[in-house]
Formats: structure tokens, sequence, C-alpha cells
């Protein structure tokens, strides 16, 4: 008997919007980059990309539990000596309500080229609008 693998070309690629209003932050990162990673799918394979599109919405209402308002830092290095910048989850929010998603999903994500593709497929707005509707996204509910 053959063993199936499955390949990238054979893998249907869906869309999903995630309505992040009033959800906790790492639950909707979980489910964001377990649909990115295709890990939803009876035809998962680890070291092939077949996972799907995911598009989020409302990601500046998403919230964070305890006090990781004030006490989560995001840090970014411009390359230089002495460029580390580090800011607070607040200061993030109001800056760039986005980030707080694009970064909690990309860490949950491969170290990889691949990795790099599957977070190509997420598509984070800060409001309730987005421009894909014509690929006729289904909409999945964070549990």
């Amino acid at each position: 008997m053959r063993t199936f693998v499955a390949s990238a070309k054979r893998a249907d690629s869906r869309w999903h919007v995630i309505d992040a209003k009033d959800q906790v932050l790492g639950r909707v990162s979980t489910l964001a980059a377990r649909l990115l990673q295709g890990k939803h799918k009876v035809i998962y394979t680890p070291f092939i990309d077949t996972g799907d599109h995911v598009v989020i919405v409302n990601a500046a209402s998403v919230k964070l539990t305890g006090r990781k308002e004030d006490q989560k830092i995001y840090r970014h290095h411009s390359g230089f000596e002495g460029g580390l910048r580090e800011e607070r989850a607040a200061v993030v929010r109001k800056r760039q309500p986005i980030r707080l998603v694009e970064e909690a999903v990309r860490g949950m994500l491969p170290k990889t080229k691949m990795g790099d593709a599957m977070y190509r497929k997420l598509k984070v707005y800060a409001g309730a609008d987005h421009p894909h509707a014509a690929q006729q996204p289904r909409h999945i509910e964070v549990a």
C-alpha cells in the first residue's frame, strides 16, 4: 500500500474571516495560526504548506488578559548600535493596533521559509471592513 503525501498544488486554499472584537488575543491568534498551517485539514503534512488564507477584522478591539496591557513589552531593533526600541502594549495599541495580532500569530508559526509563506496569507484589519469579499470567505467563531 502506498503512503499518501499531500502536494501544495492539490491542496485547495480557502479563505476564513475571524472577528476579533472583544475576543482574547491568544485565542484568536492560536485559531489563526492553526488555519494558516492547515492543521485543521485531513491532508495536513508538516513539511508542505497546505494552509488557508485568514482575514482578521476588528483587531483594534482585541482583549489582553490580566495586566498585559501595562506589562507586555514589544521590542524592535533598527539594526544600528543602541537601536533597540521598547513599547508597552497600550502604546502599541494606540499607534498600530494590528501589530498586536500580527506579532502574536507570527510567533506561533514555524521560523522557516514556509512559515514566512504562511504569514503572508494573514491579513489583519483594525476595523470591521476588509477588501476580500470576492474570495467568499467563511466566518469562523472563536471558541
